[in-house]
This record gives structure tokens, sequence and C-alpha cells, in this order.
């Protein structure tokens, strides 16, 4: 017997799914507009609302692409409070431009980042500003078709395939399976280091069969040395190690697991994503860091969540000591150069035709 709570979500998802499929036809039909553009642009998105590493996956294809050609990254900056085209750099506060464009621009000290809403007028006026540019990268664009970009990267994390999910309130899925054909590449992200040959063809074999591109990568994430916010010290985390863990994104199980692998005692406070600190907050994490006994302990958060704890100014001295972010990047499993191949022939391509 079907409970009434979830008949009323899949006839929900069923009215969304229909909304989202009226909106693509539109599109189709040319009856909403889609905007080319005479120089490269990359897509990098998902069907699934939240967590599966786009902002990691940006700032490794960037900083690839930034030794061949400029390079600009285009947000939309979600949950600013400022409007409009706005560049960001690594002194913005996250208020103005959002955490991750913030995030970005400090690992990106080679290529531009801006954000703008309205993903068309972005783009003119980055070719208006700089006629140097090479290859706009869009950030979380996939379902923005106002733009028509040349390269779509679907990302579909290996825990919570888009082809196990259903659609939005049901499940996560922005939008139904069949839009993973628009994608020119799907990567499958933090897939574990331990899966094997079969197990990742079992999923491509998933894949292919809803319909998504023949080209289809791995890869995982990887984890640096605990770095400290506000300050060039690094740390190091051993089993005899107290960790308390802070967290303001989407899917934070992968990065407690790891430290789990690392140290005996992990403590989690985890907020909600894109979480807004407070002086309130830091009083928690305070409270929680001096609950943790032994001299053998630290905080660590992500540099998304390290972005915004920065600005706040009332953070105790021994606070500020113990306070690391976890750097991360991008690993393909394999088939890496095949992948980078495809996208600089793609970039390179397109910017000798302009």
């Amino acid at each position: 017997m079907i409970m009434p709570g979830k008949l009323l979500m899949r006839s929900a998802s069923k009215l969304y799914g229909m909304a989202v499929a009226l909106r693509h036809l539109l599109y189709d039909l040319g009856i909403f507009r889609s905007h080319a553009f005479s120089l490269p642009v990359i897509c990098v998105g998902n069907i699934t609302a939240g967590g599966t590493g786009k902002t990691p996956h940006v700032i490794y294809l960037a900083e690839r692409l930034s030794s061949h050609v400029p390079v600009t990254v285009l947000s939309r900056g979600y949950l600013r409070k400022s409007h409009g085209f706005r560049e960001v750099t690594n002194a913005s506060l996250t208020a103005d431009a959002g955490d991750e464009p913030v995030m970005m621009a400090q690992a990106l000290p080679r290529a531009r980042v801006f954000v703008d809403r309205n993903r068309v007028n972005g783009i003119r006026e980055i070719l208006r500003s700089f006629p140097d540019t090479g290859v706009v990268i869009l950030d979380d664009g996939f379902q923005h078709r106002a733009v028509k970009a040349g390269m779509y990267i679907l990302l579909t994390d290996w825990n919570r395939l888009m082809t196990r999910d259903s659609l939005l309130p049901l499940g996560m899925l922005r939008e139904n399976i069949h839009a993973a054909g628009r994608a020119s590449v799907v990567i499958v992200t933090k897939t574990p280091r331990a899966a094997t040959e079969a197990a990742r063809e079992e999923v491509r074999s998933e894949l292919l069969a809803a319909g998504t591109p023949a080209s289809i990568f791995f890869t995982t994430l990887a984890y640096g040395k605990p770095s400290n916010l506000y300050s060039d010290r690094t740390a190091v985390i051993t089993r005899n190690t107290s960790v308390l863990l802070v967290t303001g994104i989407a899917n934070p199980l992968p990065l407690k697991e790891y430290l789990e692998e690392k140290a005996d005692n992990v403590t989690h406070l985890a907020f909600p994503d894109h979480h807004s600190y407070t002086s309130s907050d830091v009083r928690r994490i305070t409270s929680a860091f001096g609950a943790i006994t032994g001299p053998d302990k630290i905080i660590v958060t992500t540099s998304k969540d390290g972005v915004r704890l920065k600005e706040i100014a009332n953070i105790a001295d021994h606070v500020r000591e113990a306070l690391h972010y976890l750097p991360v990047s991008v690993q393909f499993i394999d088939n890496e150069e095949e992948f980078l191949t495809k996208v600089y022939s793609y970039a390179g391509k397109d910017h000798q035709d302009r």
C-alpha cells in the first residue's frame, strides 16, 4: 500500500517533470532562444541537485586549459546578495559573489572569474571587456539552455547515480534522465579508489542504456594536507588526533569517511549547504572544540566552508590556530589523456576558427 505522503510526492514529481519537459520543448522548437557564441563555451554541470563535486571539476578544467588559452569561468553566484555582472577576485566577499566563485577565484590565479545570473549577458560582457578570452567555462549551466555551449560535461556521483534517482521532490533529479543525451561527456565523480574495472564497466553499461554519450570517465577526489586557514602552516592527522569536522556542503559523507580512516576520534558538526556562518555558529564550534580532550586536536573544514568562516572576525586565537581546510583535487581513475584530448581539441579548434 502506498502511503498518502508518498503518493503526493509522486504526483508532485510528475508535475515537475511535465513542467521541465515543456520548457525544453519550447527551446527545441525555437520559441525560447538559445544563444551561441563565437568562442568555445564549455558547460560543467549536473542534473542532480548538489553534491556531485562540480566546483573541483571546474577548477581542474580551468587549470588545465589556462596553460593553453585565456580562461574565464562564469558562475551564477548562488546566494550572493549583489546583482548583475561582477568580477570575482581572491579578495571578494561571499555576500557579493557567492562562496564557490570566491573559492574558484582564490584557486585559479591564471583565470578570470565572473558571476551573472543571466549567462547570456555574462558572456557578452566578458567578450566586450576581455576580447582576448579564449574559452568560457560555465559553472553549473546544464539546465540553462539560453546559452548553447559547444561542449557539455555532465557529472554524476558514483554513490547517487542519476540513473538510480527520481525527479524532484521525490528524488534529487532536476531533469529527466533523458536530458543526459545532451551531454558531450559524462564523468562519474567520487568513484571509490577500490572500484574494480568490472564495477566501473557495470556503471558504464547502465549509463549507456539510459542514453548517455559513449564518452564516460571516472574520477575520484584526492585530499591534500590540512592547511591552516590563516597561515601557510599545514598539519598532520594521525590515529591519535581528535578531529572536529565542520561542514556546510551538500554531501559531507565522503570527507567524514576519509577522516575516519585517518583518526580514531572524529566529531562532526554539519550545517546546511552554502550555510552562512554567524557568530552564534562560531560559539558552537568553539564549544565543541573545547569539549574535546587531549593535546592533539584539530578543526577541519572544506575549502568552501573556509571561505565563509574566514570572513568572521570574532574567532578566538586558539580556534584560529586549530582551524584548517582540507584541499581537494580531482584525479582520473583512468583515461585522463583521452578526456583532455577531447577538451583541448574542442577549445583549440574553435579558438582558431574565431
